[in-house]
């Protein structure tokens, strides 16, 4: 059958013009490469934090959609039109959900009653996920109606299980909507894992419904099970997480899409110089009065960022192995610093060590109090990273670091890490530019001892080695541009709209 192309596309996420993590990343890369074909046909929807509230990434336009914005008024929904700010400058509608607390009950049953999703059980943050993907389908629903797109191919793009409860609203109320649904982890899969449960010796012998149970995770896995059947095309970033799909959720993907990213991100030539030179002079300031002490020019600066996942995205595994470099003491000083919002963790760095450990216990939004500027602009100053992840479906953040020109490591637990070696690297070395380290339920030490010596080989390298391990990072790098990755997301888009004829 002859591939079908959405007139429409209605994309939403928790993390549109709300940055929390990695889905942040995929959708505000991915914007540019999708708006050049669609133009304003391609509309991003996020929660409305309130007006009051400083939010850089999204600049108010009240003309923009200003016959809808009345219209939508009087149906009662109260939304911000306007602009992400991110390469691409989309349209983005901004819904405020709180009035659907009010309703909340009746939302629940009507999905328990249509579609046997049980929310019960559901605490923490499932009520906002959801009062915000009710309100979701409610705008799609109103913007399709009042655009008259009855006779157009429209794609609604819902991310992660936050944004279930919109797949299946669409799916009653308009099922002419292609909608596509994509898990970047699974909720019961990532439960496992933060629950110290081994997910890989285990594998075969889970069953979702059991441990969802077993965890209390019932709703939220309810709900994420129900939107992969329901939706016209479901999807998942890469192979480990599809086949973390077919075993707790009972549902194979449709498509592997995987994350790729937009290099606009990256400042080229001169400009480029500039930014790492006052990267370093950041960093080395910060360490040196930190620490007490004068932190050498050409000390060697390695961090490990992301979200507070402490076993999940290896910041374990990453303390062990900085203390096994710090007590074998190299010869080129090293400062390691941990970029992660977290409560206080204390390292003791004496004088005696020439590897210090750093603590940030902020994400870097360019208003951290520490540093006040964003995450690129740090991370471009950096000589390494690592990010050695016990659950990690994609891993944008050694992605992030390898299109900046840093080497780093990662494991084969990372779908980005067998992504990287299908792309022509053996894996083996940080001259190649990422360095994809085998990890297992039991092999911690083995990891942080592999990460310890590839760390001080990587310090005693001299500077033509490094500049070709920063060449070979960036040229990998390109292989997961935007350019290559999005045809994925046309099949997706396709495969949901036939769905439907």
């Amino acid at each position: 059958m002859e591939p079908v192309t959405p007139d429409y596309i209605f994309e939403s996420s928790w993390e549109v013009c709300n940055k929390v993590g990695g889905i942040y990343t995929v959708l505000s890369t991915r914007a540019k490469t999708l708006r050049e074909k669609w133009g304003d046909r391609l509309v991003f929807i996020g929660p409305d934090r309130g007006k009051d509230t400083d939010n850089p990434d999204f600049t108010e336009h009240k003309t923009l959609l200003k016959g809808w914005r009345t219209h939508a008024g009087k149906e009662g929904l109260r939304v911000r039109t306007g602009r992400w700010n991110v390469p691409g400058k989309p349209v983005a509608v901004l819904v405020d959900f709180q009035d659907y607390f009010n309703i909340k009950n009746e939302i629940y049953y009507r999905m328990w009653e249509k579609f046997g999703v049980n929310s019960l059980p559901a605490y923490g943050d499932y009520d906002e996920s959801c009062m915000f993907a009710y309100a979701t389908g409610l705008v799609i629903e109103s913007l399709y109606r009042y655009l008259k797109l009855e006779d157009k191919k429209v794609i609604a793009h819902m991310n992660e299980w936050m944004l279930g409860m919109a797949v299946l609203y669409l799916k009653d109320k308009i099922p002419a909507i292609g909608t596509v649904f994509t898990t970047h982890a699974t909720s019961i899969g990532r439960s496992i894992c933060g629950n110290n449960k081994p997910l890989y010796d285990m594998f075969e012998r889970y069953d979702g419904d059991q441990m969802a149970r077993e965890l209390n995770m019932e709703a939220k896995h309810s709900l994420e099970k129900q939107a992969a059947f329901h939706a016209g095309c479901f999807t998942t970033v890469s192979r480990l997480t599809a086949a973390e799909c077919r075993q707790l959720l009972g549902k194979n993907p449709d498509v592997v899409t995987p994350n790729g990213f937009e290099f606009d991100f990256v400042p080229k030539g001169k400009e480029f110089d500039k930014k790492r030179d006052k990267a370093r002079n950041l960093l080395i300031g910060a360490a040196s009065r930190l620490c007490g002490e004068t932190v050498a020019e050409n000390a060697l600066l390695l961090a490990i960022s992301g979200r507070y996942e402490y076993k999940n995205k290896g910041i374990d595994v990453f303390i062990e192995a900085m203390n096994r470099i710090r007590n074998a003491n190299p010869e080129r000083q090293i400062i390691a610093w941990i970029f992660v919002p977290a409560c206080f963790l204390n390292f003791l760095n004496q004088k005696e060590y020439r590897t210090k450990i750093i603590f940030v216990p902020s994400y870097l939004n360019g208003n951290d109090g520490i540093f006040n500027v964003p995450y690129y602009d740090l991370l471009i100053g950096l000589d390494l990273t690592v990010f050695p992840s016990y659950y990690e479906p994609w891993g944008y953040t050694p992605l992030e670091s390898i299109a900046f020109g840093v080497p780093t490591v990662t494991t084969g637990l990372a779908g980005f890490g067998l992504w990287a070696k299908e792309a022509g690297i053996s894996g083996d070395r940080l001259t190649e530019g990422v360095e994809v380290i085998h990890r297992t339920d039991g092999n911690y030490s083995e990891v942080a001892e592999r990460i310890k010596n590839s760390i001080i080989n990587y310090s005693e390298l001299d500077g033509e080695e490094i500049s070709k391990a920063k060449l070979s990072a960036q040229t990998l790098s390109k292989k997961a541009s935007w350019t290559h990755f999005i045809k994925y997301y046309y099949e997706a888009y396709s495969k949901a709209l036939i769905h439907n004829s």
